[in-house]
């Protein structure tokens, strides 16, 4: 007897992109090659077209859809990709025109999403967002949607197929955002207790592919899976890192960002981005061997800002600088450093300079607390760490580890 492996073939796929003067057309579809080799698709060509703005109907022009037709059928395509947010009726006039299956870059990226996705909170993240894509895209399905459904006690006397399936999604959408929010209070919680307990946060944020889980893992030896394709980090990561003053700090790695990253994404991760907003210190992490990584950081820095971000210390990092060839000038930053997390190269620098800038919010302090002064006992121990606690009769005497703003506010009690 015979085993034989069952393989499963890449499709054959086809990208398609409209530029109509709005973005760098051909590096988002040169980003579009590389999101179809990680979800495992076998790019066979791609084609583009100049417009003043995408065809209503067909997303390309009638002409350009007859080039497209023929070429499907010469290179036998199983898929094509369109490069911008497609409608319905767009999906659908296309592949009754070209005969195989259409899928828009969000849908790329949010099945790219599903497959990565390994905690809970991610999976729920992710399938909000599906589901949040495909609610107004149920409309032009076929006719198999407006027919009335059957079943007794299932439904609604005359609902159609389209509407049950909009209520159960809907439905759906509801319990998904109800889960997200008690993980969202959960981690809320995790942040106040963090604070609580002086640990400070630097977080890893950047664009994707950038090389963020390989420098978690050198920094920390944290085990992060990272491969040479976008999103190989999706769930964020923990871990404490040690700087050269022997401070503690804990290192976040985050999920990597991409050209017009669809706003469903953005919503459904807003508390693992928050994760960066909440942080002490930020790192934008980017690979500077890239001939576009001014535009990276200045992606990264826009999210940033939108996220309320623009006060905090933030440190460009510029990775991948062993792959520079020493003819390529780079710009001059301010709070930068070159580094190759693969190598180790600039390692030491980079931490000097996350020493250097994060804050120290915490600092011992010695008190004594009249007794009329019982409020302020009271928010010493909810908000920080007591070390010592004596009753006299001049007061209460207390060491404690406290936020040094709330310090400030009760320097006269300190002994």
């Amino acid at each position: 007897m015979e085993l034989h492996e069952n393989t499963v073939k890449p499709e054959r796929t086809l990208l398609i992109s409209v530029d109509t003067g709005e973005y760098d057309a051909e590096a988002s579809l040169d980003e579009l090659e590389e999101l179809a080799f990680t979800a495992g698709a076998d790019v066979v060509a791609k084609v583009s077209q100049k417009r003043e703005s995408s065809s209503d109907a067909n997303f390309v022009g009638k002409g350009k859809l007859e080039e497209i037709k023929e070429l499907c059928e010469n290179e036998e395509i199983d898929l094509v990709i369109c490069d911008s947010e497609l409608t319905p009726s767009q999906i659908n006039n296309l592949e009754n025109a070209l005969d195989v299956r259409v899928v828009d870059r969000t849908t790329l990226i949010l099945d790219i999403f599903a497959s990565r996705a390994r905690t809970s909170e991610g999976k729920l993240q992710v399938q909000l967002a599906q589901l949040k894509y495909s609610l107004p895209r149920l409309t032009g399905k076929g006719r198999q949607l407006s027919r009335l459904g059957a079943g007794i006690g299932t439904r609604g006397p005359g609902e159609t197929k389209l509407e049950t399936d909009r209520r159960h999604i809907r439905e759906k959408i509801h319990s998904l955002e109800m889960q997200l929010n008690d993980l969202e209070k959960r981690r809320a919680n995790l942040r106040k207790r963090r604070r609580k307990d002086g640990i400070e946060t630097v977080a890893l944020v950047g664009y994707t592919n950038a090389g963020k889980s390989t420098l978690m893992n050198y920094l920390t030896n944290a085990g992060v899976l990272a491969e040479d394709k976008l999103f190989a980090t999706l769930d964020p990561t923990a871990r404490k890192l040690v700087l050269f003053d022997g401070r503690e700090v804990m290192l976040i790695d985050t999920v990597g960002l991409v050209r017009r990253l669809p706003h469903h994404l953005v919503e459904a991760f807003k508390s693992t981005l928050e994760e960066a907003a909440n942080a002490d210190l930020i790192l934008n992490v980017c690979d500077v061997s890239s001939d576009e990584f001014n535009e990276h950081l200045n992606i990264t820095m826009n999210l940033l800002y939108a996220l309320g971000c623009e006060n905090k210390p933030i440190i460009s990092v510029l990775n991948k600088c062993d792959l520079l060839d020493g003819s390529k000038q780079l710009l001059s930053l301010s709070n930068s450093v070159c580094i190759s997390a693969k190598t180790g190269a600039g390692i030491p620098d980079l931490l000097l300079r996350i020493g250097q800038l994060l804050p120290n919010r915490r600092r011992k302090v010695n008190l004594l607390l009249p007794f009329e002064k019982l409020a302020i006992l009271g928010k010493v121990r909810k908000d920080g760490i007591v070390l010592s606690e004596n009753y006299t009769e001049n007061g209460v005497e207390m060491s404690a580890i406290l936020d040094v703003d709330f310090i400030d506010e009760i320097s006269d009690y300190i002994v």
